[in-house]
């Protein structure tokens, strides 16, 4: 099959049975025989700057919230409670949060967390605020304004006095933070003094720190991984379709060897024809290993993608989780030892698995010449993203969810996406008629009768705008809240880019849903990007 180069001694690699059934039958990968031409608009991936795929060597993933997708009702409610716990038992805040509860729909990405006054803002790719709240409160256009739009010096929005909801992890914290805003305001007495907004912010942080270390949230994953975990019957079809292509596959995840084998043996046990029919979810399976060329856990991204990054880099024994010393990736004997300790012969795979490094390590282990041969796949702009693209040259692919939902509302928006644009153009059409009017009353010689006139008419037009106005305003909002009851399009803030979707054109040269829509493509595709426009070809090409 074109595209695909795969060893005719053995047999397809896709040939899997009920694995290629995912999302009710109707998905085929790629290089199946059943594989249709039509791809869904909500799986396609879309293109920022040309890609062809014939020279990428390498294609690597991050784990959380990229091949492993959690579930917001139950991981993140999860995270929410035990941060709730922790703010009380450990940092003294009032019995009274301990009843409160998680809206997981509520919080979108691409917000921005004002910690100093309290607001949560929504901005457009120019930085101007067009949705803010403080706490549950929504602010009124005049206190926007002047709080955010009467500076002689335009506000940055960047750390330390703004946080950035940038992951999908971080909406139950922003969540919570909301809460408290409005919590304090209504009970200052129930707080001691000292605590501000921005403390509270802070202490939600350490909160959530807290739950990580103490490592409850990844024993409750491990004690049932589908119960926060969406299946996905997709990767280890899309994993093996790279591979067969001729290709290195290789993960690199923050997350640690123990909870990494916990939820990969998840993802890809269900389709190993090695795993019998109750799956492969136990911690002591390592085959879904045989699907990469190399995995690096505990890699402290982003500053795993600086090669000034000195941290060492050490081999995982995979049975018992021991760092065996390395240099470079070779591994150093032990005193005493005149050859390197290896693993048990039966645990010995292709697949190396390491912890720490840098990208210079990555690079020596998988032979790669040049960062442009690396394609990396992430759902973080910052952590996975915005670095390895700007620092590296690597190709980037985004994973954002919320797309498919997105593509999905936009199509049945049409035919109020025309509605809006024809009333704009009425406001347009109204005040430029009452600019005319009102210039000819200043500055044109006119009797009694005249003036009478056009004033008369003036009344009528200035009525017409504002009937005009409320209508735009009302059909805008409508649209709006298709979208989100809050926050509208995630891509949008009004007709401009949200700060956001501006994020996710300059630094991901592909984004799209799921990380598995990679399977529905060639392997050797050329993605093109759209054509760009500028205002002043919309209505001459009539777009």
């Amino acid at each position: 099959m074109e595209g695909i180069g795969v060893d005719e001694k053995r047999p397809l690699a896709v040939d899997l049975g009920p694995c290629n059934a995912a999302d009710g039958g109707d998905r085929r990968i790629w290089s199946s025989r059943e594989w249709g031409q039509k791809i869904a608009t909500g799986k396609r991936i879309f293109c920022n700057r040309s890609l062809n795929m014939k020279n990428i060597i390498a294609v690597g993933f991050d784990m959380d919230y990229t091949l492993a997708q959690y579930k917001p009702e139950t991981f993140e409610s999860m995270a929410y409670d035990g941060t709730v716990k922790k703010l009380v038992y450990n940092l003294g805040y009032p019995h009274e949060i301990l009843e409160w509860t998680f809206d997981s729909k509520y919080m979108v990405r691409g917000l921005v967390l004002d910690k100093k006054r309290g607001n949560i803002l929504k901005m457009d790719r120019h930085k101007y605020v067009k949705v803010a709240y403080h706490g549950f409160r929504e602010m009124s256009k005049e206190e926007k304004v002047s709080t955010y739009g009467n500076t002689l010096v335009r506000d940055s929005f960047d750390e330390p006095d703004y946080a950035l909801i940038d992951t999908l992890f971080s909406l139950a914290e922003a969540y919570l933070f909301a809460q408290l805003v409005d919590f304090m305001d209504k009970n200052p007495a129930k707080f001691t003094s000292g605590v501000d907004y921005i403390r509270m912010y802070k202490d939600v942080r350490a909160a959530v720190d807290l739950c990580h270390r103490d490592g409850t949230l990844k024993q409750m994953v491990a004690k049932d991984p589908g119960r926060y975990i969406n299946e996905d019957l997709s990767i280890v079809p899309m994993l093996r379709m790279l591979r067969d292509s001729g290709r290195s596959t290789f993960l690199v995840t923050n997350s640690l060897w123990d909870y990494t084998n916990v939820v990969m043996n998840y993802l890809c046990g269900n389709c190993n024809s090695n795993c019998d029919s109750a799956g492969c979810d136990s911690a002591g399976n390592y085959e879904w290993l045989q699907n990469f060329d190399v995995v690096i856990t505990g890699s402290s991204k982003p500053s795993f993608f600086h090669e000034e990054n000195r941290a060492n880099l050490f081999e995982v024994e995979s049975e018992t989780g021991m760092l065996l010393n390395t240099d470079n990736g070779t591994l150093v004997p032990q005193v005493g030892s005149t050859s390197p300790r290896l693993p048990p012969n039966h645990l010995k795979k292709a697949c190396r698995v390491f912890q720490g490094g840098n990208v210079a390590h990555l690079h020596k282990l998988l032979s790669i010449a040049s960062s442009s041969q690396v394609l990396y796949v992430g759902d973080h702009i910052y952590g996975d993203i915005l670095r390895s693209k700007k620092v590296l040259g690597w190709r980037t692919m985004l994973v954002v969810p919320e797309l498919e939902q997105e593509v999905e509302l936009l199509c049945r928006s049409r035919e109020m996406r025309k509605k809006l644009r024809q009333l704009r153009l009425e406001r347009d059409l109204v005040e430029d008629k009452i600019h005319h009017l009102k210039w000819s009353l200043k500055f044109d010689i006119l009797d009694a009768n005249e003036e009478q006139s056009l004033s008369s008419e003036l009344h009528k037009l200035e009525l017409q705008r504002e009937q005009v106005r409320c209508l735009h305003q009302d059909a805008q909002r409508e649209h709006h809240q298709k979208f989100h009851k809050v926050w509208g399009q995630l891509m949008k803030t009004g007709y401009q880019n949200s700060r956001f979707a501006h994020q996710v054109e300059r630094f991901a040269c592909l984004y799209t849903s799921q990380v598995t829509n990679l399977s529905l493509y060639s392997p050797d595709k050329y993605y093109r990007p759209s054509e760009d426009f500028m205002p002043h070809e919309f209505d001459i090409l009539g777009l």
